[in-house]
């Protein structure tokens, strides 16, 4: 499985930007996808996931109320919709995609968001 992530880019506090990513190469169902983020120097930690049975989301505490993700699974394909961006939001946004609820078995290279004071 490859997961292609697109829409990254630089913008000022306040803007907003859509990442998009896509899945391919599958030949089975999937459980869920998901977003994880890693800034300079720190860990890499979740952002937010869907699960294709009930579209059910997940989103980290900290971007609630600014991030949405959504996902269109005939196209294996999840968005994060990320408005009102703070410097703290900036990162490398992975994308991710699981068979199970308790792990996650393919990442893919992330995308690049920057955002400026």
């Amino acid at each position: 499985v490859q997961l292609q992530a697109s829409g990254g880019g630089l913008v000022q506090t306040g803007g907003s930007l859509r990442l998009s990513c896509a899945a391919s190469g599958r030949t089975f169902s999937t459980y869920r996808m998901g977003w994880f983020r890693r800034a300079p120097g720190n860990e890499r930690e979740f952002v937010g996931s869907i699960t294709w049975s009930g579209f059910r989301t997940y989103l980290k505490d900290s971007v609630q109320g600014r991030f949405t993700i959504s996902g269109d699974s005939a196209r294996n394909t999840v968005y994060l919709q990320m408005n009102n961006l703070k410097p703290e939001d900036t990162a490398v946004y992975i994308c991710a995609d699981s068979s199970s609820r308790t792990d996650w078995q393919y990442w893919g290279q992330g995308t690049q968001v920057t955002v400026s004071s």
